[in-house]
């Protein structure tokens, strides 16, 4: 997809993650919005996929490790394929294939079960280390939240993936400043995530995460790295490109009513070309 593309599929994969919250009237929207932009890129550029065959053994894989962003992920595959949009409207109701984090037993196209905190790092390094073990040209790409790296588990892995000098690995640390119970400074500052990343060893790159030229341009240059892992540390505001959740203190989970997601799904329709 071309930029303009882009930018218009991260409008339509936050409309379709409003709806799905929408319907069931509360959920996790700042930590789902921040991310709309790095899953069009993916999704409309760089993630080697198939609707129709979503255990393809030659995929890339995504493990989305702050896993409550769920409906982010999950629109974005209903908007290519991988099950009806429908299916978006029955978000953690019974017998829904979309639980309120991540599931890859349930849902067609989630690669790996996420959601306590830290263990998508674990997963994504395991991931990584057996394509290389299969001779497989794929790329394994992470999502991590910027609180999450509180984590110990986040840095034992990112020591493994430089030591085995897991090129194919790709990781994205949503910065978006916040955390389930205040402000990442507050609870436990990150200080210089970049800085940190680098000190384990790994090539790492800092882009404005809501400039899909940015992030396309960044994932680009990952790849072109042959040696090292790579982390793209991801400029984002939680909540972003959602009106009444954009720079909430408490937009990590919350509560929406219809009026509410009906006036910013029409203001993300606005901005579409």
């Amino acid at each position: 997809m071309a930029d303009k593309e882009l930018f218009n599929l991260a409008a339509e994969i936050r409309i379709g993650a409003l709806e799905c919250l929408g319907a069931f009237g509360s959920g996790h929207i700042g930590g789902a919005m921040s991310v709309c932009d790095t899953l069009a890129v993916l999704y409309g550029s760089e993630l080697r996929h198939d609707p129709k065959n979503p255990d393809w053994d030659l995929r890339d894989r995504l493990v989305l490790s702050k896993g409550h962003a769920g409906p982010a992920l999950y629109s974005a595959l209903a908007l290519r394929g991988f099950f009806p949009r429908e299916q978006l409207l029955t978000l953690n109701q019974g017998g829904t294939k979309l639980p309120s984090h991540v599931d890859r037993t349930k849902t067609p196209g989630v690669d790996m079960t996420c959601g306590s905190l830290g263990q998508g790092m674990s997963a994504a390094v395991g991931l990584a280390y057996g394509a290389r073990l299969n001779k497989w040209d794929s790329y394994t790409y992470l999502i991590l939240g910027d609180g999450e790296c509180d984590e110990g588990q986040v840095w034992e892995g990112a020591m493994f993936a430089y030591h085995n000098k897991l090129s194919n690995l790709i990781a994205f640390v949503d910065c978006n400043k916040q955390q389930l119970d205040g402000y990442t400074k507050d609870v436990l500052d990150t200080g210089d995530m970049a800085e940190k990343f680098r000190s384990f060893g790994w090539h790492t790159l800092t882009v404005n995460g809501h400039d899909v030229d940015a992030v396309k341009a960044a994932v680009q240059a990952a790849k072109a790295e042959k040696t090292l892992p790579t982390a793209i540390i991801l400029d984002t505001i939680k909540g972003y490109g959602c009106t009444f959740a954009e720079g909430k203190a408490n937009n990590h989970s919350m509560t929406c009513g219809k009026d509410d997601v009906d006036a910013a799904i029409a203001a993300l329709r606005a901005k579409i070309a």
